[in-house]
């Protein structure tokens, strides 16, 4: 694609419906909020790295629409990921006396997108809130689709709701200033789509992923563009993941026990998923669902990216039962059974258990020696 002009992937949610813009130069350009709801005051929501970088930017960009534009910079950081944190936002609304009507705006990662819209949909019981993501993650996943939460030390995501935005922003320039380490960890968003839903767009990774790594702006846009595709695609058939959204955690569920039982920031979020995806690939081959070379494949692409494709160990005495210990809190447990995402054949995946002693394997496998 042409990173210069507009990509629109269209979010069809009935009177939920949003766009997503992608375009080199979006985040400036204030003809993408013109159609926005009037209000007579903004709130930009960033945090202490991405501020300086972009806030004043979108600021401008802003104050034609709105009169009054606020913007309140959170820690950075997955650590900061809490109801302390979150207060600051409210702070910020009832400081500047904010109505109903007031839109928030999420400038930054997953950890201010997650955040902003749990403020939106909390505050005043719900007012508008537009994504202006400025990581690779947030445009590919956790800016759509209308999850939002805040971490408990007992579980990655336990609290939050499921309100969707007004409108997503991804300006691939923003891109540009990501560190190496973070647009590695957003390439693990990228590529989990590949397995479950899409091969010819795995092996238009496999082909490009030099290209991405090198922040090459018309790969990452056909990557951002088509991630988003196909997350609209099942977002629309499951918004509130009773059934197919599920398949989009592919990886999510070891991922999250590795974020969890190290503490939250040790790895990112991307990092933890890599590994997740290696250990969910290596449990669905022992299950007869796929073979060997896929789980391969998968692992060197995911190698190839720069993300790690084991686990760390959570216990030196019974690693794999504290991974178990973790995992019994993600949110597709039911009745204390553990649900994966599997790769049911490569391109489809399914939600199912798995025989307790055979996760352990596969955790006591591909988990790093130490």
């Amino acid at each position: 694609m042409n990173a210069s002009f507009p990509e629109i992937v269209a979010i069809n949610l009935a009177e939920r419906s949003y766009d997503i813009v992608i375009a080199a130069g979006a985040l400036e350009n204030a003809e993408h909020y013109r159609a926005l709801p009037a209000a007579a005051a903004a709130l930009i929501v960033t945090n202490t790295t991405v501020a300086p970088l972009y806030a004043a930017r979108l600021r401008q960009a802003l104050l034609p629409q709105f009169p009054e534009v606020h913007v309140v910079a959170l820690p950075d950081g997955e650590q900061h990921k809490t109801w302390q944190t979150l207060n600051l936002v409210f702070d910020e609304l009832l400081g500047h006396a904010c109505d109903r009507k007031t839109v928030l705006f999420a400038l930054g990662g997953g950890v201010v997108g997650d955040m902003t819209g749990f403020a939106a949909a909390s505050y005043m019981r719900g007012v508008p809130f537009v994504q202006v993501p400025t990581t690779l993650l947030a445009q590919v996943d956790s800016s759509v689709g209308g999850k939002t939460a805040i971490n408990h030390p007992m579980g990655k995501n336990m609290i939050g709701a499921f309100y969707q935005p007004v409108k997503v922003i991804c300006d691939l320039d923003t891109l540009r200033t990501l560190p190496p380490r973070e647009l590695s960890a957003g390439l693990a968003e990228v590529i989990k789509y590949g397995p479950i839903a899409d091969l010819d767009f795995l092996a238009w990774i496999e082909a490009n992923v030099e290209a991405l790594l090198a922040y090459d702006l018309g790969a990452l846009g056909h990557a951002v563009k088509r991630s988003c595709e196909i997350k609209s695609w099942v977002v629309g058939q499951d918004e509130r993941e009773a059934g197919l959204r599920a398949i989009l955690n592919f990886g999510h569920t070891f991922g999250h026990a590795i974020e969890a039982g190290l503490g939250y920031g040790e790895w990112l979020h991307g990092e933890a998923v890599a590994a997740g995806m290696v250990m969910a690939a290596q449990l669905s081959q022992r299950l007869g669902m796929i073979d060997q070379t896929f789980v391969d494949r998968l692992a060197a692409l995911i190698r190839r990216a720069g993300l790690p494709v084991a686990g760390p160990r959570l216990s030196e005495t019974d690693n794999a039962g504290r991974y178990m210990e973790l995992m019994r809190v993600d949110k597709k447990s039911e009745g204390g059974e553990i649900k994966f995402v599997l790769i049911d054949g490569p391109g489809r995946a399914v939600v199912r258990g798995a025989p307790e002693a055979l996760v352990r394997e596969v955790i006591d496998a591909c988990c790093l020696r130490v």
